[in-house]
């Protein structure tokens, strides 16, 4: 009996199966379901970020020294008020670009983590850091401005013996040395010499070895690629306000208001080295016959280059006047439509 009774409830199954085309619609019905609801979930999410989001913004700008880098750090201190966000000096120890290992660990957790100082804008002489090797998601946004290698130096040599007219009593290391800079060429001193004048490529190659060896054909290579990948914008001193002036258009959340401080603030051109005297053609010929000085000076050139082509798709000279571009682009052909 109870064999008949199986036998009867199995046909009866088999009577009763449902056919593979309506299986195949009711599969078809939860896929579209499932891609409705994914659909809805990521408009949701981009409809309304969180502002946690909106503010987790972190800039850097890892100064090269003698570049206007104070003038254009006071810009941001002057700002920082006004726009609301936080700007921080990164002191290292003797102003050594290189961090250990272990510091760069808790440099680059602070930068992170620090949430009650986001937005921030951090500045100090550090060379560039990369912080995908540390796992993270979010990089900040670095920025900078490099110098004619030459005019960097001889601003250097001079700012160590006289200081500037920012902190004019402040004691420098060749305080006392009366030394011009062409009498150092000349003598073949050490601090003239074209080895002083490797810095602007290791500060943008970073914090690997090879980076610090001076004449390295591959730190050139390096700190070009990451100028062009890593650096949203990287200026030139010799053209400081269009600088100022493309970061106002491309980072407002900071820089609103800054070409207007720049033009009439009195901050602006604040720092300039005391007792500075220009090298003659001869000292200028001597450094230029060094190989330090063609791979710098490459470097130098490359920056420039990119730095025009940016700023010829960014702005419009006119009366004089430099004038940025209005949007010129906009969508269309927008699909699905929507009712």
């Amino acid at each position: 009996m109870r064999a008949f009774m199986d036998h009867q409830c199995s046909r009866c199954l088999q009577a009763r199966k449902i056919p593979p085309s309506y299986e195949r619609a009711i599969a078809r019905h939860e896929v579209r379901e499932i891609e409705q609801r994914h659909t809805q979930d990521g408009l949701r999410e981009r409809e309304a970020p969180s502002a946690a989001d909106s503010e987790d913004v972190v800039v850097i700008y890892n100064r090269v020294p003698k570049t206007a880098s104070t003038s254009f750090t006071n810009i941001a201190y002057d700002l920082c008020g006004k726009n609301h966000y936080h700007v921080l000096h990164i002191n290292t120890t003797k102003n050594n670009p290189v961090m250990s290992m272990q510091d760069q660990v808790r440099f680059v957790k602070n930068v992170t983590e620090w949430r009650e100082m986001k937005p921030a804008f951090y500045h100090g002489h550090v060379s560039f850091l990369d912080f995908t090797k540390f796992g993270v998601k979010k990089k900040p946004i670095y920025i900078n401005v490099i110098r004619d290698p030459i005019e960097r130096l001889v601003s250097y040599y001079y700012f160590l013996r006289f200081g500037d007219d920012y902190r004019p009593g402040l004691r420098r290391r060749k305080q006392g040395d009366k030394k011009t800079f062409d009498e150092c060429v000349s003598a073949g001193g050490s601090d003239c010499a074209p080895e002083k004048l490797w810095l602007q490529i290791p500060f943008f190659c970073g914090h690997y070895s090879e980076c610090w060896n001076v004449g390295s054909h591959w730190a050139l290579e390096q700190a070009k690629y990451n100028l062009v990948n890593e650096y949203l914008l990287v200026g030139v001193t010799e053209e400081l306000e269009d600088f100022v002036m493309m970061l106002e258009a491309a980072l407002p959340r900071f820089f609103r208001g800054a070409t207007e401080l720049y033009r009439t603030g009195k901050k602006s051109h604040l720092r300039k080295t005391s007792e500075k005297k220009p090298p003659t053609k001869e000292s200028i010929a001597k450094l230029q016959q060094s190989a330090i000085w063609k791979m710098e000076n490459e470097f130098y050139e490359f920056a420039l280059e990119q730095f025009q082509f940016v700023r010829a798709h960014a702005v419009r000279e006119k009366d004089g006047e430099l004038y940025l571009l209005a949007q010129n682009f906009f969508y269309e052909k927008i699909y699905p439509k929507t009712n």
